[in-house]
């Protein structure tokens, strides 16, 4: 099966305008995010799609494939299926363009959980490390059954910890012990082709539009989302406060990794 990255690059973005463009360390966020792809062992090929001559000429200079898109796109993966159009793919992973520390091994997961399982669609997610992600709407987080498919998705603290005043959980030896069962959504989503084209001819969902978090599009229509737990401790950059925490933890790692 042919597996495509598909990475989907908006300048106009309300909270970081110019993201992809934004540079750190000298280089643009978008090319960083390019090269963590590139490190992908089971893609066929690597797609940045976007709406914006600058992002394309930018793209282009170290290397990628561009797929100039509709600027009338309503969101990322919308962006992602029309690139995607006349282009060879059986499995497709749209890869944020805000990611910068996503890892190789964690977009093969993707891959490999769909194509072994027979899914229509997989995400990842890692388990939250302290309450102030935990309250941020920001951090979206994910709930999952045994089986681990998504039971819901939230800009709010979910699960709820009843009788808890702390986001942690003080143990029998009063030692506090983080909540493992309550996790970070990485945004990034894997689709067979078949399934891709049918999430965007849903029709919107009110919890879609309530939390403005588009994958739960796909629970409200009736079907599953099998989420991959990783142990990722990166860093996404969404506002201007994100990006200069990463800029900061790179000055403290003295690595772009």
């Amino acid at each position: 099966m042919k597996k495509v990255i598909v990475i989907p690059a908006r300048y106009a973005s309300t909270r970081l305008p110019g993201k992809p463009l934004r540079e750190i360390h000298g280089k643009p966020l978008i090319q960083l995010v390019f090269e963590r792809a590139k490190e992908s062992r089971l893609k066929d090929s690597i797609l940045i799609a976007t709406d914006d001559k600058r992002i394309m000429d930018v793209a282009q200079s170290f290397g990628a494939d561009v797929v100039m898109t509709n600027p009338a796109c309503a969101s990322g993966t919308d962006r992602v299926h029309e690139a995607i159009q006349g282009k060879d793919g059986d499995i497709i992973v749209n890869l944020q363009g805000d990611e910068p520390q996503i890892r190789g091994d964690m977009i093969d997961a993707v891959f490999s959980v769909i194509e072994k399982e027979h899914l229509n669609m997989a995400t990842l997610c890692c388990p939250l490390k302290n309450e102030h992600e935990y309250r941020d709407p920001n951090t979206v987080k994910v709930v999952l059954d045994r089986s681990g498919f998504a039971l819901y998705f939230s800009r709010s603290p979910i699960p709820y910890l009843k009788g808890f005043t702390n986001f942690e959980n003080k143990t029998r030896t009063s030692k506090p012990a983080t909540r493992n069962f309550i996790y970070k959504h990485i945004g990034m989503y894997g689709f067979t082709r078949t399934f891709l084209s049918q999430f965007v001819s849903m029709k919107k969902g009110e919890l879609e539009e309530a939390e403005s978090l588009e994958q739960l599009r796909v629970l409200e229509n009736g079907y599953k989302i099998k989420v991959f737990i990783t142990t990722y401790d990166g860093l996404g950059i969404d506002t201007e406060e994100d990006l200069k925490r990463f800029i900061q933890h790179l000055k403290d790692k003295k690595s772009l990794r």
